[in-house]
């Protein structure tokens, strides 16, 4: 049986896979938007390198046992683009 500390050690490690992702996410996120700000990319390129990461996912989706993962991947970043950014939305 596991002790109090065991517990609390494995549910930290749950909630950080849990949401690495979304950490990533918003840190991608903001450096997408300080790299706009700071005119060192176009919010066309900007756009292109998200659509070049989406195209990835979608295309990998038929290639490994992982296809549920690439769908939701590419749908995700999809919507990221169609959306506009999470940061400054009004």
């Amino acid at each position: 049986m596991k002790d109090d500390a065991e517990m609390k050690d494995s549910l930290s490690t749950a909630y950080q896979e849990e949401y690495s992702g979304i950490v990533a996410l918003f840190i991608c996120e903001a450096l997408m938007l300080a790299i706009n700000d700071r005119n060192l990319l176009p919010e066309k390129e900007i756009k292109g390198v998200l659509k070049d990461a989406a195209s990835v996912h979608e295309n990998g989706a038929s290639l490994d046992d992982a296809a549920e993962m690439h769908k939701q991947v590419a749908s995700l970043i999809n919507r990221v683009i169609s959306g506009g950014n999470s940061v400054r939305r009004p």
